[in-house]
């Protein structure tokens, strides 16, 4: 089967699975946050502080150690990883592969490629802008923390992006998909429901939900990807590229990842074209890149066409 949405007829894909299997996997995700909330009630608590701001962001990211923090967050992604697998696995009855790819095997290859094209991307971009604006920044590289971290990284934040992938564009995007029989409301609800993921995170904050047009922009890149490749191997590699180059490489006190990376960034975040460049440009490089690579043919099929369900439809 060569329809990445139809692979979900290979379990069961009644619509109230999928009602249901959602909000027990985001139950499982949020119990996940329960480990740092604690840490840092415990931390409060042990400096005889005040519990009065402890839901405030920046409480909860100034209280621990960084690469601590940097962890615990993490570590809910990773729980909800397990019980996205829980649900598939035994609520759909589902194979876990059916819920990556439409190869016979998960192709690792892909998933380095979109890695490799987004963290090309940022190191270059990031070097020339070091170069040209070097006031912006200030050298952060303590060998320490920053090995702490790098460890932490490589590990947790593919686990963390993965959750996100299997969990929007696979998930719901498989589930949309065969319940509506189609490829674009999917693809909409997936793109835009990814990015309101996001309206918390402290940049919406402090760059303003103009911002909002670059999640939902990475949303529809990923989700492009997915339909398009008829797997999630390049998001997947991509997603993970794009947040562990970023948590090495550079950071700010306005991020939703404040990490012991090596550059910190101290200018004023703008708006405008430094938004809308990478979402109007470079994505559809990305995109040109990887259809040339990979051959991908029939857009308009693959992206606004039917899901075409088995004869044994439930």
């Amino acid at each position: 089967m060569k329809d990445y949405i139809a692979l979900a007829t290979k379990g069961y894909y009644e619509w109230w699975r999928y009602l249901v299997g959602a909000f027990l996997i985001f139950i499982i995700w949020q119990i996940g946050t329960i480990p740092f909330v604690a840490a840092v009630m415990y931390k409060i608590a042990t400096d005889g502080g005040d519990f009065s701001n402890v839901g405030n962001y920046e409480t909860l990211m100034g209280t621990l150690d960084s690469n601590l923090t940097f962890f615990l967050m993490l570590l809910s992604f990773v729980i909800g990883l397990f019980g996205l697998w829980l649900i598939v696995r035994f609520f759909h009855n589902q194979k876990f592969k059916d819920l990556l790819t439409t190869r016979k095997k998960f192709d690792w290859k892909r998933v380095f490629f979109g890695f490799s094209i987004v963290g090309f991307f940022i190191t270059v971009m990031t070097i020339i802008d070091y170069n040209i604006n070097p006031d912006d920044y200030l050298w952060n590289l303590k060998w320490d923390q920053f090995f702490i971290l790098a460890i932490i990284g490589i590990v947790m934040v593919p686990l963390q992006t993965s959750f996100e992938e299997l969990y929007f564009r696979g998930y719901f995007m498989q589930g949309l998909g065969v319940i509506f029989k189609n490829r674009w409301l999917p693809l909409l609800v997936t793109s835009v429901g990814f990015g309101l993921l996001h309206l918390g995170n402290p940049e919406v904050g402090k760059v303003g939900n103009v911002i909002m047009v670059s999640y939902i922009g990475t949303g529809f890149l990923l989700g492009i990807m997915a339909l398009m490749d008829e797997g999630l191997e390049l998001s997947i590699g991509y997603h993970a590229g794009n947040n562990l180059i970023t948590a090495l490489l550079v950071t700010a006190d306005w991020t939703a990842f404040q990490t012991e990376s090596i550059l910190l960034y101290t200018a004023e975040p703008s708006i405008g074209l430094d938004v809308l460049t990478p979402v109007l440009v470079i994505y559809p490089i990305y995109l040109l890149i990887m259809a040339k690579v990979y051959k991908w043919k029939n857009w308009k099929s693959k992206l606004f066409g039917k899901v075409e369900l088995p004869d044994n439809e439930l």
